[in-house]
C-alpha cells in the first residue's frame, strides 16, 4: 500500500495520504442543524486524507430527508464550525458535499414555505419516511427559468458560508438522483427551455452551478461528484449512447473550468474505458469510490486511473481506517441498524484498533 497511504498534492489539495472518507448520510442533524455529536464522528475520521461529509442542503427546498443537514442559515454554519475545528484539530482536511435533494422529497419533510422542486413535474416512485409516517414521494414544481437562476446562487452562497465555516472546499453533488443529476436525466428532464432537449442542454444546470461555485469561492476549493449509469432514487437507464455523450460533454467542460477534482462514483457500467476517457479528459485530480478494500485501491492507483480512493462503510465503522490498512488488521463489520438514526449508537462507538480485545497468549 506504498501509494494509498502516501501525501498527494495537486492544484491546492495538499493530502497526508490517498484515502477519501465518502459522503455518507448519517441523520444526525436535529432541526437540520450540525451538533457536537457530529463533529465527534467526523473528528474521530479525519485520519483520512480527505473527508467529504454527508450531503447537505444549499436550500430549505433541499431538505428532503429527516435530519439532515443545511448550510444556508447562521446556525448551521455555526454548528459546521464545530465539526471543521475538531477535524483540523486532528490534523484533517474536509470538505462539504452540497446535496440539493430536489424530487427526492416530501412536503413533510421541507420547513414552512419551502416546496419539493426538480426539472420537470415528473415525480419518484416508491415511499419517503417522515415524521408522520411513509408516504408517496411528493410530486414536485417545475422549476422556472427564474427559480433555476436562484437555485444556482443558493449553492454558491452556500459555498461562501462553507468558507465562513472553515471548510477547505465543496463538492457539488451531482449523483445518485439527485437534483443535478435531476437535470441530467431525459426521463426525468422533460424540459423544452435552454435547460431541457438535449445533453448539452441538460448538462447547463450543472456547469452554471460549478461556475457559480467557482466565482464565489474559487476553483481550487471546488469540485464535482458524478455517477454515470447509476439508477439511484428512480433515475431510469437511458440509451448507453445517450449517457456517454453527456458525460463525456460534461467532463470535458468541467474540466475547462479547472475544478479540483472530479468524484467518480462506479458502478457496473463504470468500464476501465469510460474510466480511462475520465483520466485523459479530467486534467484536475479524480477519487473513484465504491467497492474497494485496500488491494483493489492500490492496484486502480498503481494503474494511474484514479490519484485518490473513496471508502465509505468502511470508513464508517473504522475511524482509524488508515492505520488498519497499514498493519492489516481485521476491520469493524458495519451495524447497518444503526446506520441512520439520532444517538451515538452505531455512529461514534465503533472501537479503534488499539481498543479490540487481544488474542490469548
Amino acid at each position: 500500500m506504498s501509494i494509498l497511504l502516501s501525501p498527494y498534492q495537486k492544484n491546492g489539495l495538499s493530502l497526508s495520504n490517498r484515502m477519501v472518507m465518502a459522503p455518507m448520510t448519517r441523520n444526525r442533524a436535529i432541526g437540520s442543524i450540525p451538533n457536537a455529536l457530529m463533529a465527534e464522528y467526523y473528528g474521530q475520521r479525519a485520519t483520512a486524507g480527505l473527508i467529504v461529509t454527508e450531503g447537505t442542503s444549499p436550500a430549505p427546498e433541499g431538505l428532503g430527508y429527516q435530519r439532515i443537514p443545511g448550510i444556508f442559515t447562521k446556525e448551521q454554519v455555526e454548528g459546521w464550525k464545530l465539526v471543521t475545528d475538531k477535524v483540523h484539530a486532528n490534523g484533517g482536511k474536509i470538505f462539504v458535499q452540497l446535496m440539493h435533494t430536489g424530487r427526492v422529497s416530501h412536503q413533510d419533510n421541507l420547513p414552512a414555505g419551502a416546496q419539493v422542486v426538480g426539472p420537470s413535474t415528473i415525480g419518484m416512485s416508491g415511499q419517503i419516511h417522515t415524521l408522520n409516517g411513509a408516504f408517496n414521494y411528493s410530486t414536485p414544481v417545475a422549476l422556472s427559468a427564474e427559480a433555476i437562476k436562484q437555485t444556482i446562487k443558493q449553492h454558491a452562497i452556500a459555498a461562501e458560508l462553507a468558507m465562513e465555516a472553515g471548510f477547505d472546499g465543496v463538492e457539488l453533488h451531482g449523483a445518485h438522483g439527485y437534483l443535478i443529476e435531476q437535470f441530467l436525466n431525459p426521463h426525468v428532464n422533460n424540459r423544452t427551455d435552454v435547460y431541457g432537449g438535449n445533453h448539452i442542454n441538460r448538462s447547463r444546470f450543472a456547469i452554471e452551478t460549478a461556475i457559480a461555485t467557482i466565482a464565489a469561492i474559487g476553483k481550487e476549493r471546488t469540485a464535482i461528484r458524478i455517477s454515470p449509469f447509476s439508477t439511484l432514487n428512480d433515475m431510469h437507464a437511458y440509451e448507453e449512447a445517450e449517457v456517454d455523450a453527456t458525460y463525456q460533454y460534461l467532463v470535458r467542460e468541467l474540466s475547462k473550468l479547472e475544478l479540483t477534482y472530479l468524484h467518480i462514483s462506479r458502478n457496473p457500467m463504470t468500464t476501465p474505458e469510460r474510466l480511462k476517457f475520465f483520466r485523459e479528459t479530467f486534467k484536475g485530480t479524480i477519487i473513484v469510490c465504491n467497492g474497494f478494500d485496500a488491494a483493489s485501491a492500490e492496484q486502480l492507483l498503481e494503474e494511474g486511473t484514479a490519484d485518490l480512493i473513496g471508502f465509505g462503510k468502511p470508513f464508517l465503522a473504522n475511524a482509524d481506517l488508515p492505520q488498519r490498512f497499514a498493519h492489516q488488521a481485521p476491520l469493524n463489520p458495519v451495524d447497518f441498524k444503526t446506520m441512520y438514526g439520532n444517538s451515538a449508537v452505531g455512529y461514534t462507538d465503533y472501537p479503534l484498533m488499539n481498543e479490540m480485545p487481544q488474542p490469548q497468549q
